[in-house]
């Protein structure tokens, strides 16, 4: 189908692009800029005047307890790539579990589905999954999710294997001896509290844990969700000496911190937990520089998981339809700009991934998101399409709001 979007102001942070144009896409790749290709005949017109023209956002994060309405809900919030961790039920860690699940995902013909293989059998962190198998079977990468390798010798010979067939792998750097108790940051906040804390130290030894391993193994790193300070520092100091690392921030970890738990307030509880102020502005600092792309953490939670004591309530809260909003939300307190924010949720986890996606070039794929900047609408659970409707945002309202969403040149949904 030849689809022209015209009149809004079409932003492509990648290619140094932001100008009211039109757009012009020919079956599912974007074909022209400014001008129509020779010869084009629309058969769909979309008039987005007033509204931004992107690329669809590239999610490094999302759960999707319930594939039709997890994807439903990426599409809605404008998200066009999810990656999804193996802590499904079963883990994904043999080939014909994430094959049927990217078989699934292309059925339901929403957002693409990119899932992550588990990198040990049954995510215990003793045998190595069918890496191999997992990866012809449309795995992108390995993780444990947030599961730990307690054994150090597994995880360098896990990491030796994957460098040796140039596989990446995701980890989230939490040390399980210093968090396995642990339910809040371990700070003033848990203390008056009287809650369990899980320090920075159980991220920064797992980091330095990590980048040793790196530099011994040469493997290809991604750590998921940075929470503190100290771990930005560290990291940025591997990078800057060159290993392959990257890291992703959770968005609510850029906004809300371990006072926002108040009175043990269960939809405040995430895993890695919420930190100190100081900790949430050298996140946003990295975020805001381009060293860290942004994921919402997608985490769907039963109603009954969280009316539950703190404690007792799972961690995680749903994410994909904020991701634009909240994403927004910390631009504005930075004073960026609509390009600035956007690449952080568009071409900088494009990178992280080695895709070309997250762009409006032309011959690029045509997943494009067209949203009203200036758009409010009031979180409720009746405004989410996922099935979990747990949110510390809840009652708040959010400004940006996705209009159409398109993935490979299909519109695939509409406001």
């Amino acid at each position: 189908m030849n689809i022209e979007i015209k009149n809004g102001r079409v932003i492509d942070p990648k290619n140094a692009v932001d100008r009211l144009t039109s757009l012009f896409v020919v079956d599912g790749k974007i074909a022209g800029l400014d001008a129509a290709p020779a010869g084009f005949s629309a058969d769909q017109t979309i008039d987005a005047d007033g509204q931004v023209v992107c690329p669809g956002f590239i999610d490094l994060g999302a759960r999707l307890n319930s594939i039709e309405a997890e994807l439903a809900a990426a599409v809605a919030g404008g998200v066009t790539c999810v990656v999804v961790p193996p802590d499904a039920d079963p883990p994904l860690d043999e080939p014909e579990l994430a094959d049927r699940l990217v078989h699934r995902g292309g059925e339901i013909g929403k957002a693409r589905v990119l899932p992550l293989g588990a990198l040990t059998l049954g995510l215990k962190g003793e045998r190595l999954a069918e890496l191999a198998g997992l990866k012809k079977a449309g795995c992108i990468a390995f993780s444990q999710a947030n599961k730990p390798v307690v054994d150090t010798e597994a995880l360098l010979r896990a990491m030796e294997y994957a460098a040796t067939f140039g596989f990446a792998i995701w980890l989230q750097a939490q040390d399980y001896w210093l968090s396995r108790n642990g339910i809040a940051h371990a700070g003033e906040v848990s203390s008056r509290l009287g809650l369990a804390g899980i320090p920075v130290a159980a991220e920064t030894i797992a980091i330095a844990t990590i980048v040793q391993l790196v530099r011994d193994s040469g493997c290809r790193v991604h750590l998921t969700r940075l929470s503190s300070a100290a771990g930005v520092a560290l990291v940025k100091g591997a990078i800057d000496e060159g290993l392959p690392l990257s890291f992703d921030i959770g968005v609510h970890h850029l906004l809300l911190t371990e006072n926002d738990i108040g009175f043990f307030n269960p939809h405040a509880r995430f895993n890695p937990p919420l930190r100190a102020q100081s900790d949430r502005l050298a996140l946003s600092a990295a975020a805001a520089s381009g060293l860290a792309a942004i994921c919402s953490d997608h985490t769907p939670v039963a109603a009954d998981d969280k009316l539950l004591p703190f404690g007792e309530a799972r961690p995680g809260a749903s994410g994909l339809e904020l991701l634009l909003p909240l994403t927004l939300k910390w631009a504005e307190t930075l004073k960026l700009s609509l390009p600035q924010a956007l690449a952080r949720i568009t071409s900088a986890p494009a990178a992280v991934l080695g895709l070309s996606s997250g762009q409006l070039a032309i011959g690029a794929a045509a997943d494009i998101c067209i949203f009203d900047p200036g758009a409010n609408w009031l979180l409720t659970p009746q405004s989410l399409r996922s099935r979990g409707k747990n949110s510390p945002w809840m009652g708040y309202m959010m400004c940006g709001e996705v209009r159409t969403t398109l993935v490979g040149g299909r519109v695939v949904y509409q406001a």
